[in-house]
């Protein structure tokens, strides 16, 4: 009979505030903050700082672990949130409802920037496999991808109401793309260095960048939006000369000047808050620079003042120059004036600095009370986030840091009852709860590398990096006592009958009782440790384990080899060698026969302990093995690598059976619960895992050929990366299809094509039948059951109608050019449906292209074009109209409820404003206009009372 297992499952993670490869974002409320923590996307209150959401995708066996990390977040001007994933999908999530609501394939790498328009209808997303993809929110599906970089690109942001894009690279190249006609109308070179962000203010104004040269540059913008806010480009001309360009329409950036950062650390982000009037420089490493951007009179007050001082400087010169005997030097008038760079954005003097710590990103909050000052919130390295007001940021105005470590979990333990769990990392020893994963104590302490409960679960004892053991009071959350303990680092701690055992890198291995003491000045008793027993080892201990009946003990050094005592006596009883490399775990079965060992070489190996011998070894990681854990009362075991998996194995038939996916860096520490039913991992990327036994059985058999095929697939998906990779390099601003062949993708194109099979033998059949009627013979007619009682062509509209959106035009792009005519010919059906109109135009569009050739070439084709072609035109103008109607209709019942309002009092004051407005504009250009003809006249005396004039 074969031999059925249990199913262990991800049930939960935590751990993890922020993950540092991806940026943060306010919503556009203001009241959260949106951080990614590996694969989840966090929704974090700023004021109560509490996670009240925390939005994550189910996991399928095509994507586990790292490949489902968020590396990208964009808040809409709504309630959506659009995630940029690893695996190169964007899920746009609803953070009110806390569902996703579409997901969208289409990039082959990483996602690293996203940008929404201002409207939030559309979304540019850029990725490392160097393409730009635009994608139609509201219709869930991609409009086109834009190609032409040639390395990664860096950061998006729309311009002109959302009609032009502008996209930075790694290429050093910034490109506009036209969006209405779909290519590059301009590339700007001038970068010596990768540009790693862009950002635009507001206004439309300026745009800047930020890259690894010493300064940020500037360039003025040239549309239609700008030119009607404001007239920069009556401020701007030729920095070089001086004279005023000839305009150009496709020159969208045009350099404005450049200003030197004050460190010389690459830039990492920059950004402007809401209202414009403030530029951070995020620079890598731990600083974050201030710019003022004063507005269009601040600035032409600004270079007046510089001019004025430049002309003084001038006619002392003049004079100077005239005294000295040279005639011939001559000044000329600035009669106009330039506005530079340095008169728009001024540097701060303060600088927002980190301790020890990077800043990974940063985001100012969107909404500003009146009179307040601005608010910017970082992410930094060690996972926490913090939150400064503008002008005071000597100490952050709120923080939120204790939910997660700040650095590798370096262990795990369960207490005796399985209701507490502890974990160690270099500056803080944390306690959970592992059912909610929610932290109940955080005590600071040394570099922890073990650790473990205490009997009653009231005290943990916790082993240091520098040879000490801290006993910690699990209740008050206070470190009681520290004991010098050893020479060197405490690499292990087990559990005995009567106490527990510690083994270092100072070679000892020492036993420990427990002791109860009162010091003068505390009223309660505390627990206290002492040696009481000490092995001397001939090389650095690496691990020790103790067998659960208390008969042995085992001691794994730093020569490769384990060697196994009598605990009572620590009698020398066996030496297990056979490793290549140092052993770093090891633990030993609940009924004392077996002892698994995991080394650096990769390899486990499967022993006896009655007289040593090696019962079998397995390549069980592609990276050192870091722990092993029986079951209890089982020869099933865990194992967990630095190549981010864990997995299950049945010591009795060699054989594994589970492996589990979803940490994102090397799995470090496990523990196992009492009766096994739930597993609980440590890993270098600073979350703690949770994973469940269910009732779902499984066998050996299947799961081996579930790996096969998973190998397989990931071996074609290889080959055919590499034959993309050896294609021809796209052309400068080319134009390319959006979506990508997935699985769901083939699923959808097979399900059509049998659904046009089974439609094709039903109509025979019904053909058929009306032929035997026509002859006279009564046939009872019986439809294909599987049909649903449909006829032919909606039993093919209803399978089309089910496919995604977005897998839609990759769902058609598979289907072969005979079963794509037999679409178009059901599309003449089908237009008859109001509701259908859309599909089949996009079906339509997405065919006639790729099989125009053929089309064109094959006869039976010609009259179902020409039939669409009739047909399609009217029904579209037919839904245009209708939508056009309702447009309008909702206008009219905008402008009732209007009148019944307070709107005409909103339209007044609004009227007021803009009087106000045109009033002061032209009182500043009667100053402007006294102002000059005072300093004409001024000059005119000067050189009236010169002696060579």
């Amino acid at each position: 009979m074969v031999k059925a297992y249990l199913r262990y499952e991800a049930a939960s993670s935590f751990g993890v505030i922020v993950s540092t490869d991806c940026n943060i974002t306010y919503d556009n409320s203001g009241k959260y903050l949106l951080a990614a923590a590996l694969e989840k996307l966090g929704v974090w209150h700023v004021r109560q700082g509490v996670c009240t959401k925390t939005l994550a995708p189910s996991p399928s066996s095509s994507t586990r672990g790292p490949s489902l990390a968020v590396t990208a977040i964009a808040s809409s001007p709504s309630s959506l949130v659009a995630c940029g994933y690893a695996d190169g999908a964007v899920r746009i999530w609803d953070i009110e409802k806390g569902t996703c609501e579409t997901t969208l394939n289409g990039h082959k790498s990483a996602v690293t920037v996203l940008r929404y328009n201002k409207l939030g209808s559309v979304l540019a997303s850029g990725s490392q496999d160097c393409d730009i993809i635009l994608w139609d929110v509201i219709g869930e599906a991609g409009l086109f991808r834009l190609q032409g970089h040639r390395n990664q690109v860096t950061d998006l942001l729309f311009l002109d109401s959302g009609k032009k894009l502008v996209s930075s690279s790694k290429d050093k190249f910034l490109r506009v793309w036209d969006l209405e006609t779909q290519h590059c109308v301009q590339i700007v070179s001038g970068h010596h260095s990768e540009i790693w962000s862009i950002d635009v203010d507001p206004d439309e104004r300026y745009l800047v960048t930020g890259s690894a040269d010493p300064e940020l540059r500037f360039y003025s913008i040239n549309n239609t939006v700008s030119d009607k806010k404001s007239g920069v480009e009556k401020m701007e001309s030729d920095i070089d000369n001086g004279t005023a360009p000839v305009p150009n329409k496709w020159e969208i950036l045009k350099f404005f000047g450049d200003i030197p950062r004050k460190t010389k650390k690459r830039v990492s982000m920059v950004r402007f808050n809401k209202p414009g009037n403030l530029l951070a420089c995020l620079e890598s490493g731990n600083t974050v620079e201030f710019f003022d951007v004063l507005d269009e009179s601040e600035s032409r007050r600004k270079a007046k003042k510089r001019i004025k001082r430049k002309e003084k400087k001038t006619v002392k010169g003049k004079a100077e120059t005239a005294e000295n005997g040279n005639p011939n030097v001559e000044v000329q008038e600035s009669s106009e004036f330039l506005v530079t760079v340095s008169d728009v954005f001024q540097s701060q003097a303060q600088l927002l600095k980190t301790i020890k710590k990077t800043i990974c990103s940063i985001s100012f909050c969107p909404i500003t009370q009146k009179g307040a000052r601005p608010t910017l919130a970082l992410s930094l390295s060690d996972s926490s986030l913090r939150m400064y007001l503008i002008g005071d940021m000597s100490k952050p105005s709120a923080a939120i840091e204790l939910q997660g470590h700040r650095s590798d979990v370096r262990s795990v333990t369960l207490s005796s009852d399985n209701t507490l769990l502890m974990s160690t990392s270099s500056d803080a020893v944390k306690i959970w709860n592992p059912s909610t994963g929610s932290c109940l104590r955080t005590i600071a302490s040394d570099y922890g590398l073990c650790a473990i409960f205490a009997p009653g679960n009231k005290y943990a004892i916790v082993g240091t990096k520098k040879g000490k053991l801290e006993i910690v009071d699990v209740l008050s959350g206070t470190c009681l006592d520290t004991v010098e303990a050893h020479g060197g680092s405490v690499q292990s701690i087990v559990a005995t009958p009567d106490g527990f055992v510690t083994g270092s890198a100072d070679k000892d291995v020492k036993f420990w009782e427990y002791q109860t003491t009162q010091k003068p000045d505390q009223a309660v008793k505390h627990l206290t440790v002492s040696p009481v027993r000490n092995l001397k080892m001939n090389d650095d201990v690496v691990a020790v384990a103790v067998s659960p009946e208390g008969k042995h003990i085992a001691v794994a050094l730093m020569d490769c080899t384990m060697k196994v005592f009598f605990l009572d006596s620590l009698k020398f009883f066996l030496t297990l060698y056979g490793h290549k490399l140092p052993v770093l775990c090891m633990d030993i079965s609940s009924d004392g026969d077996l002892i698994v060992s995991g080394s650096g070489d990769k390899n486990i190996k499967i022993w006896g302990l009655d007289f040593g011998d090696c019962h079998k070894s397995l390549f069980a990681h592609d990276d050192n093995v870091e722990a092993v854990k029986f079951v209890k009362n089982t020869h099933y075991f865990f194992t967990a690598g630095r190549d981010r998996k864990v997995k299950y194995w049945d010591a009795d038939k060699f054989e594994l059976l589970l492996t589990l996916e979803g940490h994102h860096s090397a799995v470090l520490c496990l523990a196992l619960s009492n009766r096994g039913d739930f597993l609980l991992t440590g890993s270098n990327d600073r979350s703690i895992r949770r994973w469940d036994r269910t009732e779902e059985p499984f066998f050996i058999e299947e799961e081996r050929e579930k790996r096969l095929e998973e190998l397989l697939e990931y071996g074609m998906e290889n080959d055919s990366e590499k034959h993309l990779s050896k294609e021809e390099v796209p052309e400068e601003g080319a134009v390319a299809l959006t979506g990508k062949k997935t699985e769901e993708t083939v699923t959808a194109a097979d399900s059509i094509m049998e659904a046009l099979d089974m439609a094709e033998e039903e109509r025979k059949r019904i053909a058929q039948n009306e032929e035997e009627k026509s002859k006279g013979r009564v046939a009872d007619f019986r439809p294909n059951i599987l049909m649903l009682g449909l006829s032919p062509s909606d039993y093919v509209l209803k399978s089309v109608s089910s496919v995604h959106t977005n897998d839609l035009e990759q769902a058609l792009l598979a289907l072969p050019f005979s079963d794509c005519l037999r679409i178009l010919s059901c599309c003449k059906d089908w237009v008859a449906l109001r509701d259908k109109v859309e599909l089949v135009g996009r079906i339509v569009t997405i065919l006639l292209p790729i099989h125009h050739n053929q089309l064109t070439s094959t006869v039976s084709a010609r009259p179902i074009v020409t039939l669409l072609k009739d047909i399609l035109h009217a029904r579209v103008k037919e839904c245009k109209d209708t939508i056009g109607f309702n447009l309008a209709a909702m206008d009219h019942l905008k402008q009732l409820m209007a009148a019944k309002s307070d709107a005409p009092f909103r339209d007044a004051k609004r009227k007021l404003l803009e009087i106000r407005t045109q009033y002061s504009q032209k009182a500043e250009a009667g100053r402007r206009t006294k102002d000059e003809k005072r300093k004409k006249k001024k000059q005119k005396k000067i050189d009236d009372g010169h002696v060579w004039s």
